[in-house]
């Protein structure tokens, strides 16, 4: 009887090793590098999210976890963030989401998902505050004159296009402020910004990232970072709150997504990875004296995050009337 009695706990033992492996096993293949982990970019290489992808894939790739990203371009990035929201949630297919695809686009056009049911958030990896800035030769010298100003003067304000960060935010100005904005939206902020520049449109809202150099230069004039912390490239810049208008803030933002339905073991994995490859010293200093910042966190504050740049923007675009072209 006593070696019927052990050979059963062995038997026993035995079965809740396999039964554990079997538990574990699904994590496992997630994680497990058998094959690449794709990040999908709905931009084209070169700006800001697509780099944000790229310090990722590479961290994975070092770490041997082979990682490739592609850039899926059409529709302002709805089309990538649609495929990948239809993709097996297994953690190998990711999308670089953004405040564009995620917050402001689903509010102006119809699009096959769904940013809260249809995808789950992994990490916030960059945030890119803009700056209030006007051409040089604008008599101003803060938002508030700036108000003064547009009150009895007409403004221009040059944008990256329609529902760009810069097009809203010159919105909830307008509406804030009741100064009558004239939009003048290009192809992209490179081009509207050498606009300002040039002194042919007032104003623009643009990320510190790619107007430091010349509001350093005094090509044109920084007002206000919109954001709550003065940014490191721009110190001596106010904050929108310092000057009165704690309510005007936004950017560009960008993190990354996995179909909803991944598993939370995989999330997390991928949230870990995430915040290792920003918390190198190189990285975080190279992107810091672009004037980006690197959040991170957990996916519920992601996932916060989205819900309330969701809200607002929502507001802002419904109260004026804001559509794509075509819509």
């Amino acid at each position: 009887m006593i070696g019927i009695a052990r050979l059963s706990r062995r038997c026993l033992a035995a079965l809740l090793v396999i039964c554990m492996d079997f538990a574990a096993a699904p994590m496992q293949a997630q994680l497990a590098p058998s094959q690449p982990i794709k990040i999908v970019v709905g931009v084209p290489a070169g700006g800001l999210g697509d780099l944000a992808a790229r310090i990722l894939a590479q961290r994975l790739s070092e770490n041997g976890h082979p990682a490739i990203v592609e850039n899926r371009l059409g529709g302002n990035g709805i089309i990538a963030t649609d495929a990948v929201a239809k993709s097996r949630a297994d953690g190998y297919t990711l999308i670089m989401g953004n405040h564009s695809t995620l917050a402001i686009l689903p509010h102006m056009t119809k699009i096959g998902y769904d940013p809260e049911k249809d995808l789950a958030p992994i990490a916030l990896m960059l945030a890119a505050p803009n700056v209030a800035i006007v051409k040089s030769a604008l008599p101003v010298t803060s938002m508030r004159e700036l108000v003064a100003y547009g009150k009895i003067n007409r403004l221009t304000n040059a944008t990256q296009g329609i529902g760009a960060s810069g097009h809203l935010i010159g919105e909830q100005f307008r509406q804030l402020t009741g100064v009558d904005l004239v939009h003048v939206h290009y192809r992209c902020a490179a081009l509207a910004l050498q606009d300002v520049v040039a002194g042919h449109v007032d104003m623009m809202f643009d990320v510190v990232a790619l107007t430091r150099e010349h509001a350093l230069s005094g090509q044109v004039r920084a007002l206000a970072v919109l954001s709550p912390q003065r940014n490191l490239v721009l110190p001596n810049v106010p904050t929108s709150a310092e000057v009165g208008f704690a309510a005007l803030q936004g950017g560009a933002w960008f993190g990354l997504m996995a179909p909803a339905g991944t598993p939370r073991a995989t999330i997390d994995w991928l949230n870990a990875e995430t915040r290792k490859a920003f918390e190198v010293l190189e990285v975080r200093e190279r992107l810091s004296k672009q004037g980006l910042q690197l959040p991170l966190g957990s996916p519920e504050e992601f996932a916060a995050l989205i819900a309330a740049e969701s809200k607002r923007w929502g507001e802002v675009i419904r109260t004026g009337g804001i559509k794509l072209e075509g819509n």
